[in-house]
């Protein structure tokens, strides 16, 4: 909002309670009045009522009393968009798995022991170096590794 001159505004400070009343109890048409009137500027084509009324007490107290600081508007814009913007997913840590642990799945029928080295994964006799080439395999597809094995989550279908 355009800084008003200091008389303009001890003008407004002045009528500030008898304006908030009249806003109060105003009809839409007679809200627009007062927007013009005292703020001197065309109206927003707003049609609800009470949206209308909030939007106009609060442009009159800031014009009388000041707005917000331009550093308040950015914190609260701040917290507009952390509010309304998705969820962050929350991954679990990735399982560590020390050397000499053993992995077992089964897989249509036949039981898998992956050994786990400091260097990769032992799976019937032949080294690998990740769990996604023993689950490639195992499988004859694409796997990730982790999943196959169990050590994450499936990831949900998407609605």
């Amino acid at each position: 909002m355009a800084r008003l001159g200091t008389v303009r505004r001890a003008a407004l400070r002045q009528g500030l309670d008898t304006d908030l009343d009249r806003v109060a109890h105003a009809r839409l048409s007679e809200l627009r009045e007062i927007w013009s009137e005292r703020l001197g500027q065309a109206p927003p084509p707003l049609r609800s009522r009470e949206i209308f009324r909030r939007m106009l007490a609060y442009r009159l107290q800031a014009a009388a009393l000041g707005d917000l600081s331009p550093a308040a508007k950015r914190k609260l814009a701040a917290i507009e968009a952390r509010r309304t913007s998705p969820p962050k997913k929350r991954t679990a840590p990735p399982t560590r798995l020390g050397a000499g642990a053993i992995l077992i799945r089964e897989w249509r029928g036949v039981r898998h022991e992956v050994r786990v080295m400091g260097d990769g994964f032992i799976h019937q006799d032949q080294a690998y170096k990740s769990l996604s080439e023993v689950a490639r395999a195992i499988t004859g597809s694409r796997w990730n590794g982790p999943l196959f094995f169990g050590l994450r989550d499936k990831p949900k279908a998407a609605a």
